[in-house]
C-alpha cells in the first residue's frame, strides 16, 4: 500500500482528481529529462540541463567525480519527484484535498471521487 496525495482540479474543468504517490520515482532517477517533460516541469528541466552542462564543462577538473555528482543528482531527483509534482499542481490551480492509502493510483482516484 502506498500513500497518495490527492489534488482536485480547477472547478471549471472535468478532470479527475490527481493522485501523487509518496514514494521514490524510478523514472525520475533513471530518465530525468523524460520525467520532467512528461509532467510539464519546465523550470526544473532547465535547471537539470544547466546542471548537466556545468558537469560536462567541469569534467576536466573534476574527473570521475562529475559522474558521481550526476548519479547523486539523479537519485536526489528520484526522491524529490513527488514534491515537484505536488508543487506544479498547486501552481496550476489544483487544490490539495488530503491523503489516501491505496494499492495503486487508480484506486486512490476512485476513493477520492466518492
Amino acid at each position: 500500500m502506498t500513500l497518495y496525495a490527492i489534488f482536485d482540479p480547477k472547478p471549471d474543468t472535468a478532470d479527475l482528481p490527481a493522485a501523487i504517490p509518496e514514494q521514490f520515482s524510478w523514472l525520475a532517477a533513471l530518465l530525468p529529462p523524460v520525467f520532467l517533460l512528461l509532467h510539464g516541469l519546465w523550470l526544473e528541466m532547465l535547471a537539470w540541463v544547466l546542471m548537466v552542462v556545468a558537469l560536462v564543462v567541469l569534467t576536466p577538473f573534476l574527473g570521475t567525480a562529475a559522474f558521481w555528482l550526476y548519479v547523486l543528482g539523479a537519485i536526489w531527483l528520484g526522491f524529490a519527484a513527488p514534491s515537484f509534482r505536488r508543487h506544479a499542481l498547486r501552481s496550476r490551480g489544483w487544490r490539495y484535498r488530503g491523503e489516501r492509502v491505496a494499492a495503486d493510483a487508480e484506486l486512490a482516484q476512485l476513493e477520492a471521487i466518492r
